[in-house]
């Protein structure tokens, strides 16, 4: 933390016109803490299960809480040198020994030891408190997820009351709280905290986006806004990622030269710089002060303080907020191309260019019929039998046509049958011969009748081969039944063969 806030406070000394290092440190130490609010986007979430090992996730998380409240000392010693150490009465007031006494005592002494202190007390004792509870059945489920947030407000509350470093406190206080992990495990399927973890997010980052100073970017007595630019991207680049490369041989949980880029990368600055700026803001305007106007050099590093470290937080939202999204869509996006890029070249490569291939197409489709009907007729004239059709049996007809044999079909109505609509059907006539083979290769003789018996009679020879004994509709009898419409009910006819004398 020390090396990123050296490195920061030399690009705004820099950059920023008749700026004293002094004022650059000040300035350096408010974005120097990296924010814990932008950093959850890279150690939770499916991003970070998947590309993020375990360890660099909580190196990220412990890193982002403890700087976070230990911005305090950076900033301070530079406001300290410069209320004291630079005004017109340093002699009278002490000077550099002033200086760091307020520096060693109230700053680490009361701010951070006591912030440290406290939150190891109440988190202890929020534990004991919490499993004497849950043992005993004196908290129901709603309370006990609640806890947390409750305990969280309270240390906020009191450190404030006392002028501490309530931000400090509760980091303290938390990982007192959970050193057992009990309650992280108890409330692991919850969704209870990340909930109103996100609710808080955006209502932080809402009040961001109304309150931005906008115009001051580009309407200001301190930077012009090409410097600003310039100053937002050298920051962010040279901010955190030298050190982490000089560093990460030390640190276990940073592997390889991969992840030292990533973690110099992401480190976010947000509600951490806004919250030192107005600490520090406030600090002016209340012991700034000579003959109760503020002093002009109090006045240039609010002013500058105010333009540069909102531009850096704006910077780092968009920076660090759109850099997975785009990273992520550039890489689907290289992979779909080239994967498309191969498919297309495999085809190319595949494909045989055949030279008027639509007019062979053509051809062949009037070719392939003609050979086919003179193949048929070939087969024809070297006298091969062409299968016989099949004969249809209908009602009325030959069961068995023969025209080339002796055998004759003689159809003969039983009954003047009446069609349905009242007039009587008249009497169907013999077939004529039929040129078709004779079925099955047999041929029956016939005997042409001249007349023909009643029902339920012989024929007058005497040698009928069949005696019809139904009616005209098919059924047994000689009562006529009432004809019927249908594929299935017809008008009867009998067929009958006798042997020709």
């Amino acid at each position: 933390m020390t090396g990123m806030w050296l490195c920061t406070s030399v690009v705004v000394w820099g950059l920023v016109p008749n700026t004293p290092y002094l004022h650059a440190l000040a300035v350096a130490a408010c974005v120097t803490p990296t924010d814990p609010v932008l950093s959850n986007s890279i150690v939770k979430g499916k991003f970070a299960d998947k590309n993020v090992p375990k360890p660099l996730q909580r190196v990220i998380i412990a890193e982002s809480g403890a700087n976070d409240g230990l911005g305090y000392p950076f900033l301070f010693v530079a406001v300290y040198l410069i209320q004291y150490a630079r005004s017109s009465g340093a002699d009278e007031s002490g000077g550099t020994r002033t200086a760091m006494a307020l520096w060693l005592g109230e700053t680490w002494g009361y701010t951070i030891f006591l912030s440290v202190l406290y939150g190891i007390a109440v988190g202890w004792l929020a534990k004991e408190l919490l499993h004497w509870a849950e043992d005993n059945k004196y908290i129901d489920r709603e309370s006990f997820l609640v806890f947390a947030v409750a305990l969280a407000l309270f240390i906020v509350g009191t450190c404030g009351m006392i002028g501490s470093d309530d931000v400090l406190a509760c980091f303290i206080a938390g990982n007192v709280f959970t050193i057992d992990d009990w309650f992280r495990l108890e409330t692991l399927d919850d969704s209870l905290h990340p909930t109103i973890d996100m609710l808080l997010n955006l209502s932080v980052f809402m009040w961001f986006g109304a309150v931005c100073p906008w115009s001051e970017f580009v309407h200001n007595d301190v930077i012009p806004f090409y410097r600003l630019v310039l100053l937002g991207l050298l920051v962010l680049l040279f901010r955190r990622i030298p050190v982490i490369f000089a560093m990460h041989k030390y640190i276990s949980q940073i592997e390889d030269f991969r992840q030292a880029a990533f973690v110099g990368f992401f480190g976010p600055i947000g509600v951490s710089a806004i919250f030192y700026l107005y600490i520090a803001l406030e600090y002016f305007h209340n012991y700034f002060r000579v003959d109760g106007k503020l002093r002009e050099d109090a006045k240039h590093l609010a002013d500058t303080m105010y333009v540069v470290v909102w531009f850096m937080v704006i910077c780092s939202i968009v920076i660090h907020g759109l850099s997975i999204p785009l990273g992520k869509l550039g890489f689907y996006l290289f992979h779909t191309l080239s994967s498309t890029m191969n498919k297309r070249s495999d085809i190319e490569q595949d494909a045989v260019s055949i030279p008027f291939r639509d007019t062979i197409f053509a051809a062949a489709s009037r070719v392939v019929p003609s050979l086919r009907n003179s193949n048929s007729s070939r087969a024809l004239s070297r006298g091969r039998p062409v299968p016989p059709r099949s004969n249809l049996f209908r009602t009325g007809s030959a069961i068995i046509p023969n025209g080339r044999s002796s055998t004759k079909s003689l159809t003969v109505h039983t009954n003047p049958v009446t069609s349905p609509m009242g007039s009587p059907t008249p009497p169907m006539a013999p077939p004529e011969p039929s040129s078709s083979p004779p079925l099955l290769g047999v041929s029956l003789p016939t005997h042409n009748l001249g007349g023909y018996p009643g029902a339920g009679q012989s024929a007058n020879s005497g040698k009928c081969m069949r005696d019809t004994n139904e009616n005209s509709y098919g059924a047994i009898g000689n009562i006529p039944s009432r004809p019927r419409l249908g594929s299935l009910y017809h008008s009867s006819v009998d067929t009958i063969n006798c042997e020709a004398k």
